[in-house]
C-alpha cells in the first residue's frame, strides 16, 4: 500500500476515502506545516497531497525524499509549487480542475456585486440608526454595463455566463482568442490595455504567473474608465496593493471586491478601513459539494498515477 502525506485537513469523507486506498499521514491539528516539516513528515512517503498553504519551492523540492513520485495539489492553481523543480526530480504535479469552476464563478459574481452595491457600507449602516433617502448608498448597476474578463478559461467563461444573466456585455483578454462556440458573444481584445479601456467592471480570473504578478498597477490602472469596479477571485498577487489603495482613495476606481489578496491571511490594512473595499477570506471553492469533489479528485489523481504511471491532470510532465 502506498503511503501519502496529506498536509491539511480535508472533508471527513475524503480523508476516509484516502485511508481506504492508501496508508495516510494526516495533519490532525490542521496547521500550516513549515517547509522542514513537509520534508521530514514526507520522508517515508510515496506522495504528498498538499494545499495552497504549503509553499513547495525549489529548495524544498530538492530536499524531498527520493521516494516521492507525485505532488497532488488540492487546488486548480499550482502557484505554490515550483513546477520546474518538480520536473527535474521527475515528480508529477497534479491539480483539481473543473470541479471548482461553478463555486468559484459564483464567488466572483458575489464580490463584484458586493463592491458595486456598496455591501460593506450597507452592513455597517444596519448597525446604526440609518434613514432612507433617494441618494442613500447609491452604487452601480451591472445591467447594461461592460464586464472585462482577464482570463477566459473554465472559470472566466463561467463568470461570463453568469454576467450575461445580469445583462452585461462581455469583453475579454486571453493568451489566445477562443473558438466561436466558446466565445459566444464576448468581444476579444488583442491587448490588455484595450480591454481595460472598456471595462466598467473588471474580473480577474487568470492563473498566477510571473507575467501576471501585479498586472494591476499604477500604469495599468490609468487605462480603466473613471469609476471602474474591480474584482479578484483568482490569486492575490495580481494586484499592486499600494497602487490600488491610491486609486480607491482618489476615485479612479469606484470600488474593489476581493476573495483573494497578497499575503493571505494577512491583508493590506487599508483594505479593511476603506469603505469601498468588499473582502472575503478566500471562499471561492468553499461549498461542501466542491471541497468534497476537490479532495476526492486530488486522491484519485494519486491513485491513477500509481496504477497507470500517468495522470490526466498532470500539469508539469505532459
Amino acid at each position: 500500500m502506498k503511503k501519502i502525506l496529506i498536509t491539511r485537513k480535508l472533508i471527513k469523507s475524503s480523508e476516509e476515502y484516502a485511508a481506504s486506498i492508501f496508508d495516510v499521514k494526516l495533519n490532525k491539528e490542521d496547521r500550516v506545516l513549515t517547509k522542514d516539516e513537509v520534508i521530514s513528515q514526507s520522508n517515508d512517503c510515496d506522495g504528498i497531497l498538499t494545499s495552497l498553504t504549503e509553499k513547495l519551492d525549489a529548495d524544498t523540492i530538492s530536499k524531498l525524499s527520493g521516494k516521492i513520485k507525485i505532488i497532488s495539489n488540492f487546488a486548480v492553481g499550482v502557484g505554490n509549487i515550483d513546477l520546474d523543480a518538480a520536473k527535474k526530480r521527475n515528480i508529477v504535479v497534479t491539480n483539481t480542475p473543473d470541479v471548482l469552476t461553478d463555486a468559484t464563478a459564483e464567488i466572483a459574481i458575489l464580490v463584484l456585486l458586493g463592491a458595486a452595491r456598496r455591501a460593506k457600507e450597507g452592513m455597517e449602516w444596519t448597525k446604526k440608526n440609518w434613514k432612507w433617502s433617494a441618494d442613500f448608498l447609491m452604487g452601480k448597476q451591472l445591467t447594461g454595463s461592460r464586464l472585462g474578463i482577464l482570463g477566459m478559461g473554465r472559470i472566466g467563461r463561467a463568470v461570463a455566463d453568469r454576467a450575461r444573466s445580469f445583462g452585461m456585455r462581455i469583453h475579454y483578454y486571453n493568451r489566445s482568442r477562443l473558438d466561436k462556440n466558446l466565445e459566444k458573444d464576448a468581444i476579444y481584445h488583442k491587448s490588455f490595455e484595450s480591454l481595460l479601456s472598456v471595462s466598467d467592471f473588471f474580473s480577474i480570473n487568470c492563473p498566477a504567473t510571473k507575467e501576471t504578478r501585479h498586472i494591476i498597477n499604477n500604469k495599468t490602472i490609468k487605462h480603466f474608465p473613471d469609476g471602474a469596479i474591480i474584482s479578484n477571485s483568482a490569486r492575490g498577487d495580481m494586484i499592486d496593493d499600494d497602487a490600488m489603495v491610491e486609486a480607491l482613495k482618489n476615485g479612479k476606481i469606484f470600488s474593489l471586491g476581493l476573495d483573494v489578496y497578497n499575503g493571505e491571511p494577512n491583508i493590506h490594512p487599508e483594505y479593511l478601513t476603506l469603505p469601498n473595499v468588499f473582502v472575503l477570506p478566500h471562499l471561492g471553492s468553499a461549498t461542501i459539494k466542491t471541497r468534497t469533489a476537490m479532495g476526492d479528485l486530488a486522491i484519485n489523481n494519486v491513485d491513477e498515477f500509481f496504477k497507470t504511471g500517468k495522470c490526466v491532470n498532470c500539469v508539469n510532465l505532459n
